[in-house]
């Protein structure tokens, strides 16, 4: 718990935005990485909802057609998350989801821009 509450002191923020916060959230959709959407053409349709969180590294660009390209949360493990910075674009949030403690090591490298 130590090593948690030194990283949360770390971050310049953490906890939800207000804009999410304050948000009634009416219809969300959740976009998983497995593949299922490619082809469908139904990007369009995903963006008219509310809030979209995507999971691990599912790419949006290149497949907007597909998955669409509204981001509100993005919520990985450290080893699903994405390596194109434009996977993150500045609207949305991460959500680094830890469990391991190589997690928590990985989240203060990344915090204090340190090699891992």
């Amino acid at each position: 718990s130590d090593k948690l509450i030194n990283l949360l002191e770390l971050l310049p923020e953490h906890g939800l935005p207000e804009e999410l916060r304050s948000k009634h959230c009416k219809r969300c959709v959740v976009v998983g990485s497995g593949g299922i959407l490619r082809e469908s053409e139904l990007g369009h349709l995903l963006d008219q909802f509310d809030v979209v969180i995507r999971l691990n590294d599912a790419p949006v660009q290149g497949y907007t057609a597909h998955v669409g390209n509204k981001t509100t949360l993005r919520l990985t493990y450290p080893e699903g998350a994405p390596l194109s910075e434009l996977e993150y674009p500045p609207a949305s949030l991460f959500v680094a989801v830890l469990f391991k403690s190589a997690d928590f090591s990985w989240l203060q490298a990344m915090v204090t821009n340190e090699t891992l």
